[in-house]
């Protein structure tokens, strides 16, 4: 039906946003297999902002919010009541950040999130993605919770495969139009 409206009217479709959930009392989150050597550990405030800033910028630098993501941003983030670094995972290698999934707890719906996935692009296709997406789902099935969900943009096909492959299915999509002026 907004598909429809949206013809009507002479509107453009410009992002499809994907919502996708999957259930995480399954025992069938992968084990993790980080690239030679990768090493996890948990985000440090104050001591990994910089670095974490830098390759989310890098990760995200086509991306319309992401992307652009401030100290102050990151500063906010991390004075909500959610903001749990031992949810924050940190992926180096030779002692330089190449990559992070920071979880986010909605503790009220008992829901477990995926919030932000990101490798720098010189450390893309190798594997590390889809290692961290686990480490954190792992990380959110032990605390209990029973569903983990995820926001994506269609057009990230690469990350989509991913999260498939994980057991991830569209739950929920958001579809944004615009006018062509």
């Amino acid at each position: 039906a907004a598909r429809h409206l949206a013809q009507v009217m002479g509107l453009t479709l410009f992002r499809e946003l994907r919502q996708l959930r999957r259930p995480l009392a399954a025992l069938d989150i992968p084990e993790p297999v980080l690239p030679a050597g990768t090493t996890v550990r948990t985000f440090v405030p104050g001591q990994d902002d910089a670095a974490w800033l830098a390759v989310n910028a890098a990760a995200f630098a086509h991306h319309p919010e992401q992307g652009g993501l401030t100290q102050r941003d990151l500063d906010d983030r991390k004075a909500e009541p959610w903001f749990d670094p031992a949810g924050f995972f940190l992926a180096e290698r030779d002692g330089e950040l190449i990559g992070f999934h920071w979880t986010k707890v909605h503790a009220a719906e008992q829901l477990g999130e995926v919030y932000v996935v990101g490798i720098r692009p010189d450390a893309q296709g190798g594997g590390l993605g889809k290692a961290l997406t686990a480490i954190g789902l792992r990380h959110l099935a032990a605390q209990g919770l029973p569903t983990a969900s995820l926001y994506v943009d269609a057009d990230n096909t690469a990350a989509v495969a991913v999260y498939e492959r994980l057991g991830f299915s569209t739950y929920e999509v958001d579809l944004m139009y615009r006018t062509e002026h």
